[in-house]
């Protein structure tokens, strides 16, 4: 479950120059952690992203969004890691099988970098998730990830609870409350970020755990 009070206020972001990542090292990675077990997983998610390279943006959002929402299942932080938040990496998640609403959209962020989507079109969000419908008053913190195709775009939203991915007129039952990516943060309504990215957080562990994966900034 996300938690944004507490990332709000520590939550800063590092500019990142992304780049193709070292399979191999990848794969290393994952056997030494999570043994012979994980690498299907892996595997797919490397096919994936070989098919898929040149197809459409819509396309590819449709395959990467699906694909860890069939992949991957939901589990909460303190049955995985143990904790009350964690952020993981995407070879973590595949290396579990399974992750909180964080997990679903960061891999989701990474993966669509990896297919050559600008970063600049793709948000992670937090937001208020109405349980029950848009008319319930019972609502918990959730994360998705936002595509904008221009700035001024109204965004798709990439969600782990629902498969299809939908405008955000359609999802009136998600509330947003902020959201960022490594250009900065957003508050509702802005359509330009109004926090630097030059302090860091969890973002920063995340991305130095990425780079000792064998991910490339």
């Amino acid at each position: 479950m996300a938690k944004w009070p507490s990332i709000l206020a520590c939550l800063l972001i590092m500019s990142l120059a992304y780049s193709a990542p070292d399979f191999d090292r990848l794969l290393r990675s994952l056997n030494q952690r999570w043994g012979t077990g994980a690498v299907q997983k892996f595997q797919a998610w490397r096919d994936l992203q070989g098919i898929s390279a040149t197809l459409p943006e819509a396309e590819k959002l449709k395959r990467v969004n699906d694909f860890f929402n069939r992949q991957i299942r939901f589990e909460d932080d303190s049955v995985i890691w143990q904790q009350t938040d964690y952020w993981a990496t995407p070879l973590e998640t595949l290396g579990r099988g399974a992750g909180d609403c964080e997990d679903f959209t960061i891999a989701k962020y990474f993966t669509l970098q990896m297919l050559d989507i600008n970063p600049a079109k793709l948000r992670l969000t937090y937001v208020k998730a109405k349980i029950g419908g848009p008319s319930s008053t019972v609502s918990q913190a959730h994360m998705v990830l936002a595509y904008y195709s221009q700035p001024d775009a109204e965004p798709l939203v990439l969600d782990n609870l629902i498969g299809d991915i939908r405008p955000a007129s359609r999802r009136p039952d998600l509330l947003p409350v902020f959201s960022f990516n490594s250009d900065g943060i957003w508050v509702p309504g802005g359509s330009q970020p109004n926090a630097s990215s030059d302090r860091l957080s969890r973002w920063k562990d995340l991305v130095a755990r990425m780079r000792g994966e064998g991910f490339s900034f």
